[in-house]
């Protein structure tokens, strides 16, 4: 009779352990806007020329990276991207950038996000006016200790190529 008793217990137990680890719903609509919040904060970054706020974004390790509209740009490391941003505060001014056709996707468990969106990016360089038109802003986010942060960037120019027209 107890062993009965027992081999009923057994699946009871499992039901229970099961529903315990659950893992917790995403909250998915909050988690979009908080992203949405990460790139907004970026723009104004870049154009306040906001160092500290840039570096709140991005995930301080060695092997994320940043590919910027150089063809050399590749920028491994937190370190190398810090100066590459700190270098381009010293070279220009007036900024500013408008977004469109912005796309945010969250993975499953909700700590991983990735984005592309369009930027209209103008700023002052050695007193003349300049700007990107349709460049195109691509990256990676991932939740590091309930917060968004950058670990992978993409920065491109459209080229017309005219393959296939």
């Amino acid at each position: 009779m107890k062993k009965s008793k027992l081999l009923a217990l057994i699946p009871l137990v499992f039901i229970l352990f099961a529903c315990n680890n659950q893992t917790l719903k995403v909250d998915r609509a909050a988690e979009i806007i908080a992203i949405e919040d990460v790139l907004e904060s970026y723009v104004l970054a870049n154009e306040n020329q906001d160092f500290n706020l840039a570096e709140k974004i991005w995930a301080p390790d060695s092997d994320i990276i940043l590919y910027g509209t150089d063809s050399d740009e590749r920028l491994m490391g937190w370190t190398n991207i810090r100066n590459a941003i700190k270098n381009q505060f010293s070279h220009i001014e007036a900024t500013y950038i408008s977004v469109s056709d912005q796309f945010i996707k969250l993975n499953e468990s909700g700590n991983t996000a990735w984005f592309a969106e369009t930027l209209n990016y103008n700023f002052v360089y050695k007193g003349e006016a300049r700007n990107y038109s349709g460049l195109r802003f691509t990256g990676v986010l991932v939740k590091i200790d309930d917060q968004w942060r950058f670990v992978q960037q993409h920065l491109s120019l459209p080229a017309n190529v005219n393959i296939g027209k």
